[in-house]
């Protein structure tokens, strides 16, 4: 009788840290793999990462659209650009010009 009670009062004292232990490895795991958890953020900036980095590429080119449109502007027209566009959608050359082709995909805006 005495090992049984001895075995009773152990584990009574036993189950408040087993359950302790059981619910600080619950938060400990989705901490770390949880949906906010450790390994999401660096997956969420690594995305950001890539966002941005596409992001300035895209500011870039509408950089250089908003150049060209500037160029063709009446306030400020640059006669160069005017006809340089014009022959281009109006596919003619003069008879002293050098053509220069651009493969199907290689554009030159």
């Amino acid at each position: 009788m005495g090992i049984l009670s001895d075995l009773r009062r152990g584990a009574r004292q036993a189950v408040m840290p087993v359950l302790l232990s059981a619910l600080l490895a619950y938060f400990a795991w989705h901490a770390i793999h949880g949906q906010r958890g450790f390994r999401m953020m660096q997956l969420r900036q690594a995305q950001i990462g890539q966002a941005e980095a596409e992001l300035a590429t895209l500011r870039a080119r509408r950089e250089a659209a908003e150049r060209r449109v500037a160029a063709l502007r009446a306030a400020r027209l640059d006669p160069d650009t005017l006809d340089e566009r014009a022959r281009a959608m109006l596919n003619l050359t003069q008879r002293d010009e050098i053509v220069i082709l651009y493969p199907p995909g290689g554009r030159l805006y």
